[in-house]
Order: C-alpha cells, then sequence, then structure tokens
C-alpha cells in the first residue's frame, strides 16, 4: 500500500476545495486544531508540509528538525491560506519526486523514508482539514483510495475492518469513535519503513 506524491496532491486538493466553501468566513473566530483557530491551524499546516521537504532536503544526521519556521503574512486571507497549503504541498510533493528514492530522514515517528514523508503529508492535511472543516461548519471528502493507503502505511497496528476508509483514518487520529473500538488517545503514526525493526 504504498503512499506517493500523486497521493499527496489528491489529499491538499481535496482539502483545499472543501475548505474553499468557507472562504468567506472569519478564519480567526472558528477553531482548529487544538487550541489554534483555523487561520493558526491553516499557517501550520503550510509550515509542517515545508518543513518536511526541508528534512528530506537538509536529512540532519541527528534526531531533529531544521531550524526554520514557514508563516503566513498576518494580513493573509483564508483564500492566501490555502494557497499557502498548495504551496507547501507542492514543495513536499516536488521533493519525493526528485530526491534518490533510498534517501531518509529522522522523525519522531522514526527515521522516515520518501513513503513515510509522503503519508505523514497527507495525515497533517486531512487531519487539520477536517478539524478547520469542523469549525468553519463544512465538510471534506477525500479519495478513499488515498485514505486506504494512508491508513494501511502509517498506522499498520490498526484493523479498520469495513468501516469507510476516512471515517477510519479520522478514528485512528483521534477525531472519532468507532463503535466496538478502543480510543485513539496518544496515537502515533508509523514514519520509519514497514520492514525496519519496531523502535526500542
Amino acid at each position: 500500500m504504498t503512499v506517493t506524491p500523486d497521493d499527496l496532491d489528491a489529499a491538499i486538493r481535496s482539502v483545499t476545495t472543501g475548505l474553499h466553501q468557507a472562504a468567506n468566513s472569519d478564519w480567526s473566530r472558528a477553531p482548529g486544531t487544538g487550541d489554534l483557530d483555523a487561520w493558526q491551524t491553516a499557517e501550520h499546516l503550510g509550515d509542517c508540509l515545508i518543513s518536511y521537504a526541508g528534512q528530506l532536503i537538509a536529512r540532519p544526521s541527528t534526531p531533529r528538525f531544521v531550524c526554520f519556521e514557514a508563516v503566513a503574512d498576518k494580513t493573509a486571507t483564508p483564500s492566501d491560506l490555502l494557497e499557502f497549503v498548495t504551496v507547501g504541498g507542492g514543495i513536499l510533493a516536488a521533493v519525493l519526486r526528485t530526491a534518490a528514492p533510498d534517501i531518509r530522514a529522522p522523525h519522531r515517528s522514526g527515521n522516515a523514508d520518501l513513503e513515510g514523508f509522503a503519508g505523514m503529508g497527507c495525515i497533517e492535511a486531512l487531519v487539520h482539514g477536517e478539524d478547520m472543516a469542523r469549525g468553519l461548519g463544512v465538510s471534506l471528502d477525500p479519495p478513499r483510495d488515498v485514505c486506504s493507503r494512508v491508513l494501511a502505511r502509517m498506522f499498520p497496528e490498526v484493523d479498520a475492518g469495513d468501516v469507510d476508509p476516512w471515517t477510519a483514518l479520522l478514528w485512528a487520529t483521534d477525531r472519532t469513535d468507532l463503535p466496538g473500538r478502543p480510543s485513539r488517545v496518544g496515537w502515533q503514526w508509523r514514519g520509519a519503513p514497514l520492514d525496519d525493526p519496531p523502535a526500542g
């Protein structure tokens, strides 16, 4: 179940299309992720995507993130923020497409490969996009095949059975409950390749 740059493109496109429905809303007054409002969450998402590209380019020799932060202009409108997210996704996808296939770079979830970074980018986009969508009162409709591949690669311990892949991904990231399944509080994805030995 390989996650590809094309999957990242599709995830970003579905999120920006969905959130564009609320482009005329005040994002500074809508909830986003955790204590962030929707404006701040969109800015955080753009930064995450660009930071992942930076990790793959710099490939730090120690387990750390590259020392920069990408921020939006304080006057950015919701449409500007969606453009920022699109640019961040495009930069990460371009790096994924042009990097040597055996490249690895550090992340808290393991020494991640290209597929891991593609999966992380998809999760960041889809999950933070969902957080914003809920706060703004709109719905996202991501491609279910992308959700399936991301779930299988990034959460190999999760058996979602016949649950809708988008719902299963939201459950895996503790955004919804599934009857008969345990809480996913404290969840973590797996950035390292699935054939790496377990950490610890």
